[in-house]
């Protein structure tokens, strides 16, 4: 096939997001499909070079820093101006990987063009509403998200839970498509005696975890309370965060005794995954959470909330202890329980390498292929109703 992306987010950026999208691309090149990617600068006024192969082209829009996501831009484009493109060289289908201007063009440009056209539900931006002061909106956020995604002849979703809750709220023609691991990057194998010893570890203190942006979506809040219990109960336990954000300088300061490792990627990443003990990540606003996973492969002792990929892929008490979503005492219980425990722990982080082992990313590749390749054979006639079911006229479209 040949498929046209359309990402707000893709590699060097480092969330689940852009790896996912990466690790998909590439392996879409490698199974002999074409990509055409299109996506927002990353340095906004500076001319990027683009990338071109046999099979692979790359496409820059206009971009704008998000606010309080400074290394994320939000892309803009006339739909027009993809669908003069798209017109020259049309795909078989548009992929729409995000949900802001760039993607919302996509759309339309799309469904104008009688293209099939799927999208990923990756983020949950009406969640995230209620952690930056504008909580008010996020019943309004939830609706452009469905009006947007029901005008794609399929909608990937990455588990069935979330298939569920969405279906609940009005969204049409949903795909359930996994998330995978790379195995060969994240495993034990990855452990690091000098890089533990630089955190001043010995090699029976336990080193809890975090990984995933320093900021108000994370719940960071209740991850430092839970990492004290675990201090508590184990006084030589270290604390490391792997990962930056708005909320990084004011952590800092509040625990100058934590490890603040920053951003960290490919096997340096691994690495600090690899390298650490306990990993407790008590975010609720996840749709799926590659952490989660990553920590699996890695080999950690997880603590998470009973949904998303922690309730997908761990059985409590087996590979991972799940808490109640929400239940705060609970979650801080399962940390001190790690760390009061290592027999558990053990039995814990070997059961996660097993669970981990079956995520790689060729079956989860397949079922993206399959879907992708439905929707190009059973596609809907849907361009003329975009712009009554968008809310925009020709003139705004054009």
């Amino acid at each position: 096939m040949r498929i046209a992306v359309v990402t707000e987010t893709y590699p060097p950026e480092v969330n689940g997001v852009a790896r996912t999208m990466g690790q998909i691309v590439e392996t879409l090149l490698a199974r002999g499909h074409s990509v055409e990617l299109t996506r927002p600068a990353r340095r906004p006024g500076r001319r990027e070079a683009a990338a071109a192969g046999e099979r692979f082209s790359e496409h820059f829009m206009r971009g704008l820093s998000i606010p309080r996501y400074a290394e994320l831009q939000m892309g803009f484009a006339l739909p027009g101006a993809l669908a003069k493109r798209w017109r020259a060289v049309r795909p078989d289908v548009v992929h729409v990987v995000t949900e802001g201007p760039l993607g919302w063009a996509a759309v339309i440009a799309a469904r104008r063009l009688g293209i099939p056209l799927s999208s990923g539900f990756h983020t949950n931006f009406h969640a995230y509403s209620r952690h930056y002061g504008i909580g008010m909106f996020a019943g309004g956020v939830m609706r452009l998200l469905r009006t947007m995604h029901n005008l794609c002849d399929a909608t990937l979703v990455p588990t069935e839970e979330l298939r569920q809750a969405l279906a609940r709220r009005g969204f049409e023609r949903l795909a359930v498509v996994g998330r995978g691991i790379d195995l060969g990057l994240f495993n034990p194998a990855r452990r690091s005696a000098s890089l533990r010893a630089q955190w001043g570890c010995k090699a029976d203190e336990p080193v809890v975890l975090h990984v995933g942006r320093l900021a108000p979506e994370k719940n960071l809040r209740l991850f430092v309370e839970a990492a004290l219990a675990v201090r508590k109960a184990r006084p030589d336990a270290r604390v490391a965060l792997v990962g930056d954000g708005p909320d990084a300088a004011a952590l800092r300061e509040a625990h100058p005794d934590f490890v603040f490792a920053g951003t960290r990627r490919g096997a340096d990443l691994a690495a600090h995954y690899a390298s650490a003990d306990l990993f407790l990540f008590p975010s609720v606003t996840e749709t799926f959470g590659n952490v989660t996973t990553e920590a699996l492969a890695s080999g950690l002792a997880v603590a998470a909330y009973d949904y998303a990929a922690a309730r997908q892929h761990i059985v409590d008490g087996e590979s991972g202890l799940l808490v109640p979503l929400g239940d705060e005492e609970g979650f801080v219980a399962a940390a001190q329980t790690l760390a009061r425990s290592a027999h558990t722990v053990e039995r814990l982080r070997k059961n996660a390498v097993l669970v981990a082992s079956r995520l790689g990313w060729p079956r989860v590749i397949d079922e993206f292929e399959r879907v992708l390749a439905g929707v190009v054979a059973h596609p809907r006639t849907g361009a003329a109703d975009c712009e009554e079911r968008s809310g925009l006229s020709n003139r705004e479209t054009a």
